[in-house]
Order: C-alpha cells, then structure tokens, then sequence
C-alpha cells in the first residue's frame, strides 16, 4: 500500500478518463487531485505540494507542452508522467528532453498505469524486476540499472541514454561488437518500460530460413501449406504489447526486409493462409554488429527500414576501450561462474596484466569463456596464465611485449594479430567445424566466414 504522503495530480481534459483514473488510483491508496487542464493544473502545483503529475498532452493550455515546460522548470524534483491518445515522434522526443519520468498511450491498461507510477515513485509494491540472464553486462551498476557494470564514462552515457529511452516506445536500433551485450542492454530497456509485464521476444535472424520466415513472424493458418497441421499464432502475436527484439538484423535477406517493413510501420501483417489482417502493439528493438549506413549505400540493406529501426539509436563500446572495466568483468564472472570450481577464488596477477594487455576482439562474451574455461582448468586457489588460452596468451604477451621491431606498429596491427590468434584457438578447439565456432564467438556462419577470408584462414586445415 502506498504511503499516506503520495499525492498524485492528474491533468487530463476527458472527463471519464479523468474520474476513473481518479477512483482507481484512490483504491489503489494514493491521494489524487484531477483537473481539465494546463492552467489549472499550473495554479494547483503553486498551491499545493505533489509527489507525482499525471498529465495528458492534448488538452486546453498545453498546446505547446506548457505544462510539462513550466512544470519541469518551476518543480524540478516532482517527476511527470505523460499520458496520451494522439502520440507523435517531436512531443516523444520533446518530452524525453524535459526528462519526463514515463511515456504511456491510450488505451493504458490500469496494471501499467499503476505499475509505472509505482516505479517513478520508489513503490515497495512494485514487483521485483528479476535477475538478469547470466553472461551479459555485470553488477557493479554504472546508472541505477544493476544489469549494466563497469566504470568507464562510455558506459556511464550508455546507462544515462537507457534511462531516457526506456520511457518511450520508439523504436531502436543497438550496434556495436559481437559480445559487447547488445542483447542484455535491450532486456535492460524493455524491463524499465512500461512494457516490462509483457514478454520479451528475441527473433534470431541468422537461424531462420528464409521460407519459413513469415510463417515463423506471422503464423499460419491449418493447411496453408505441407505441414501446417494446426493454426499457429506466430512469434509476434505472441509478443503483441510487449518487446520484439530482432538479433544480427543485418543479416536479413533483401527480400525479408521488404516483408518486415510493413510490420514495422503500419503494425499489422497477415498470417500464411489468411486474408484479415492482424493489427498488434509491439516495440521494436534491433541490434547489428554492422555497420548498417554502409550497408544500405552498398544496396544490402533498405533504406526505409533503417530509417524506420533506427529512430533512435545506440551504439555500445567495445570492451577493449573500457580500461578497468575489464578487471570488473573478470571478477564478476569469477564470482558468478566458481560453482564449478570453488575451491578457485583469486585471479594470478600475471592474468590481470595479461588481460589489459589483450584486445578482447570477442569482446565480453570471449571474457566469460576465458574464466569458464579457466575455472575449470585451475590446479590451485588461483588462476594462473597457465589456465588461460594459448591464443590469448601469445596475443597478450608475444604480440605486445616482444622487441620493437617485432611488435606491431599501430593499434589495428595489433587487433588484427589477437583477431587471428583468436580465430586459429577457436578453429583448433572444434577442429574445424565452422558452426560450432561460430556460435562461441557469437557469430553468423557467413560472419566467421568473412573474417577467415580476411586473415587467410582456411577452417579445412583444422579438421581431424
């Protein structure tokens, strides 16, 4: 039950939105004062004290945002949640520069309502949030998501944009590395929104063949084709009011663009075999470790789904410019990951030089394998170079302590030399098989591929 000293103000001019909301936010124990506009809303937070204003964009003296302007500036510290039937990109975008605290759409079902306003007010009712999924992003919190650690301003600025865009239902395109934890950032987002209730769908489109991809996103219907023996709803019905989040979206063929655009644009599509189509509410968020600009001016990827993904857009750094984040990460994992060998508790100062030193071109997921492998290699209390990679080792120490005249001559040479190394331990350790490598390293078939071409690799001379 919320404390006695919540006090909500609610300005909206649609009187049944107005008394019901009222009533419900009432029961529910929070203190309301509802008003039919800007102005008198502005002369009530000059009256009186408010711990929360609810407030609609469309109505009588906030035209131009009057109420979210002034109210942000006069009373800074009572946060303000927009609520809106008519929402528009400049008033989204607008409203996250003044720092509004939530973005909801009309029809707002009352267990969202009531769920976001808990969260801007620090509710104890307010139901956990869960842990997040092993692997990603660790729990030293750089912002106050504890899903997001490390230390590093890149990382700070990268918590402070979650924190706005979480808010807001525009759609978002994250890039960066393979491993740098594009996918925990984007489950990160969709649990501070004011989605988190409903589910989070991760759309892989490196594994879906290009035949079954609409029936996959949009279902079917029973006899559409050999196979269909029942009706299936499809992945993004299943999602409709929460977050779809399309994996290595760069990978998407030409012609399954073309078929995602109408999705993303009009929120609708058609199941195989049916003729009405399905409208739904649905965020989506896309990551890529491509360069997706290049990729559309070299006719790879369309330009109007770009535009339409990357409305706003998020580029996460690679761990290799991170500094002491590293050294965070490896402990954390250490921590998390020593149930298989507890008796290790330490990691070799010899290993934490030989960590700064290398450049991590698999990026966090690559730091995780290391300490898995380590843990479950280690013959002491600590962990010792000995435990580590071979690969890692040489890059570490050969590449970059060796005589001048040996060493590389630029940061990219450098790179270049743990990016080889990297690919021939991963080759050595499946013996060749490409699919097996592919999924450590977190990548496509076609994107280990491109890098073995690119070092003169060929996957055949590690096979058994």
């Amino acid at each position: 039950m919320p404390t006695p000293w919540a006090r909500i103000l609610i300005a909206d001019d649609e009187p049944l939105f107005l008394k019901t909301t009222g009533e419900l936010l009432t029961k529910a124990g929070y203190e309301c004062r509802c008003v039919a506009d800007a102005p008198a809303a502005l002369a009530l937070l000059a009256r009186e004290r408010f711990d929360l204003i609810l407030s609609d964009l469309n109505m009588p003296g906030n035209l131009r945002l009057e109420l979210l302007c002034e109210g942000r500036s006069k009373w800074p510290d009572v946060p303000l949640i927009v609520i809106t039937g008519v929402p528009s990109l400049p008033t989204a975008i607008e409203s996250l520069r003044l720092g509004i605290a939530d973005y909801l759409l009309k029809p707002v079902s009352y267990r969202d309502l009531l769920s976001a306003i808990r969260r801007t007010l620090g509710d104890p009712g307010e139901p956990s949030l869960g842990s997040p999924p092993d692997g990603g992003l660790p729990r030293e919190p750089a912002s106050r998501f504890p899903e997001i650690v490390g230390d590093c301003a890149q990382l700070r600025e990268v918590g402070e944009v979650i924190e706005r865009i979480s808010r807001i239902d525009t759609n978002l395109l994250i890039t960066g590395e393979s491993g740098t934890g594009k996918e925990i950032v984007a489950r990160t987002i969709h649990r501070h929104s004011r989605r988190a209730a409903r589910r989070f769908q991760v759309i892989d489109c490196t594994t879906i063949p290009e035949s079954l991809f609409e029936s996959v996103l949009f279902g079917h219907a029973q006899g559409s084709f050999t196979g269909a023996l029942r009706d299936e709803p499809g992945l993004l019905r299943q999602v409709d009011g929460g977050t779809a989040f399309f994996d290595e979206i760069g990978e998407l063929p030409l012609s399954l663009q073309a078929k995602l655009l109408r999705v993303v644009q009009d929120q609708t599509f058609t199941p195989v075999g049916k003729h009405d189509a399905v409208r739904l509410d649905v965020r989506f968020i896309c990551a890529t470790n491509r360069d997706l600009e290049f990729e559309v001016n070299a006719g790879r990827f369309r330009r109007d789904l770009f535009y339409r993904l990357a409305v706003l857009h998020l580029e996460l750094p690679p761990l290799r410019d991170r500094g002491e984040d590293v050294q965070l990460l490896a402990d954390h994992f250490l921590t998390v990951l020593r149930a298989t060998n507890p008796r290790v508790s330490a990691l070799a100062d010899e290993v934490r030089t030989c960590f700064r030193r290398y450049p991590w071109p698999g990026n966090i997921r690559e730091l995780r394998n290391v300490i898995e492998r380590a843990l479950a290699l280690a013959r002491t209390t600590c962990i010792e170079p000995s435990d580590l990679p071979v690969a890692l080792q040489k890059a570490a120490f050969t590449a970059f302590s060796a005589s001048p005249a040996a060493a590389p001559t630029s940061h990219g040479q450098a790179l270049d030399v743990a990016e080889r190394e990297y690919l021939r331990s991963l080759l050595q350790q499946h013996q060749g098989n490409v699919s097996r490598a592919a999924k450590q390293a977190g990548l496509s078939r076609q994107g280990l591929h491109r890098l073995l071409n690119k070092h003169g690799i060929s996957a055949g001379d590690f096979r058994q």
